[in-house]
């Protein structure tokens, strides 16, 4: 069947035309109005009905052939794949199963899943020990200072570190987790209709979202094998200008990459020429490296942000924001505008947690589990194009010629496990690297694990042989 009248409407927005594109291309799958075999309107005669470039055209289809939707034929034109899975309502380039892996029997390798050491019966003690104490007190808002005992039985997360002696708990923002600690920082330190921030050119998805909320324009700066390049955060800032950047010089997600000393006092000395304010992500902990935090570099103007999400537990939420010299009372103000404080159950059970020494044990223990879990991994993928660090829940996986991140991603996950494709860490205009992360499952057994990255081994040695160049 040959179609070339078909002509999406492409609603007005702000982003990108070619995404939008691409969006009405899967729609019109889903809803049958291009036929798998079916051929779609050449580049130029698509571009001159909608009204964009020949290059706009051009990017849609080739975002969706990687994807398998679309299919290039030389000489013949591009068709609708017979052979592609039907897309759903809700998926976009970065995207979520419908239904829950579990129920399909899928391993799930997208974000890492803690093993169970024992949060179950340590959250349990804690909260039984939490309810027997209840008292007038949880009647009342939490409040700006009725937090701080929990801040100051959370600065024992940080011992052993080159922040132990450098910050107290008035330092100290309490947050709905990772995620709400960067909105927190965001919502305090930026101003203007339209300010500009800057991140890592592959980045955490959830900062971009973040930085959406707040109206800020998202500018990516390069990275080498040490994560952000400060000649390029330099040359960013006297491009753009920018108030905020946002780094993980620990432990870069996606790409595992570790900066050193040197190459965090460069960044921290851009940020003093520019007056940037600093977001230092450290929610992926990575075990005692012996370098210096950026907020012991730059303490006047770095926000550490780190989470008990990826080492205890992701369904507490429970996150730690370290403001700047002076700025801890700020930060909590902040906070207390948008939610009031945490609630007071979560603040006493986790106190405990930090007081009794469980959340250290525990936090320990499932860094055991993960790296031993990694190094099986790490020796199951041996001769691919792997980066990894010790301790990391996480493994950067660049792919063989033949495949294509996009591809690799849904022919995995038609074999039953889960990945990210690079695609999914890149601002919209930018360009994703041919690699996948696998994040470790702490949450299935090891064998079950291992037949995973054994199917994932047998796709890298046989690559398609059709791809579009």
């Amino acid at each position: 069947m040959t179609d070339t009248s078909w002509k999406p409407d492409l609603p007005v927005q702000s982003g990108p035309k070619y995404l939008a594109l691409v969006r009405a291309l899967r729609d019109g799958v889903r809803r049958g109005d291009l036929a798998p075999g079916s051929r779609l309107p050449t580049v130029r005669d698509l571009a001159w009905k909608l009204g964009v470039t020949p290059g706009t055209v051009a990017r849609a289809y080739q975002l969706a052939t990687q994807e398998g939707l679309l299919e290039a034929a030389v000489g013949r034109g591009t068709f609708v794949s017979k052979q592609s899975r039907r897309l759903g309502p809700t998926e976009s380039l970065y995207q979520q199963p419908l239904s829950d892996p579990a129920d399909d029997g899928l391993i799930d390798l997208r974000s890492p899943q803690l093993p169970d050491v024992g949060q179950s019966q340590a959250l349990s003690q804690a909260m039984v020990g939490a309810a027997e104490e209840l008292g007038e007190h949880y009647l009342e808002y939490p409040g700006l200072r009725r937090d701080r005992y929990c801040r100051v039985a959370a600065l024992d997360w940080f011992s052993n570190c080159s922040l132990e002696h450098m910050i107290d708990a008035d330092d100290l923002v309490l947050t709905h987790g990772g995620q709400n600690g960067i909105n927190i920082v965001l919502q305090c330190c930026l101003r203007g209709d339209r300010p500009v921030v800057l991140c890592e050119e592959l980045a955490y998805p959830g900062f971009r979202h973040a930085a959406r909320l707040t109206r800020a324009e998202v500018v990516a700066v390069k990275l080498d094998d040490e994560g952000m390049i400060p000649e390029a955060l330099d040359a960013a800032c006297r491009r753009y200008g920018g108030q905020v950047v946002c780094v993980t010089p620990d432990a870069q997600n996606p790409t595992t990459a570790r900066m050193s000393n040197e190459r965090r006092h460069a960044i921290a000395e851009v940020a003093r020429r520019h007056d940037l304010q600093i977001i230092e992500d450290d929610c992926y902990t990575a075990p005692v490296s012996g370098l210096d935090a950026l907020r012991a570099i730059a303490p006047e103007r770095t926000w550490h942000v780190t989470s008990l999400s990826k080492t205890i537990s992701a369904g507490m939420r429970f996150g730690i924001v370290i403001a700047p010299e002076g700025m801890g009372e700020a930060g909590r103000l902040t906070a207390q505008h948008s939610f009031f404080g945490l609630p007071r159950p979560v603040t006493d059970i986790i106190t405990r947690l930090f007081k009794s020494g469980e959340a250290m044990r525990l936090r320990h223990d499932a860094q055991e589990v993960m790296s031993r879990r990694l190094q099986m991994v790490v020796e199951a993928l041996e001769g691919h194009d792997i980066a990894w660090q010790p301790g990391l829940s996480f493994i950067w996986l660049r792919l063989p010629f033949g495949w294509r991140a996009s591809t690799f991603a849904r022919v995995a996950e038609a074999e039953g496990v889960l990945v990210r494709s690079a695609d999914e860490y890149v601002l919209y205009d930018g360009h994703a690297p041919n690699a996948v992360r696998l994040a470790l499952s702490g949450g299935v057994p090891e064998e079950r694990l291992m037949r995973a990255i054994a199917k994932l081994r047998d796709l890298l040695k046989n690559p398609p042989g059709d791809l579009p160049v």
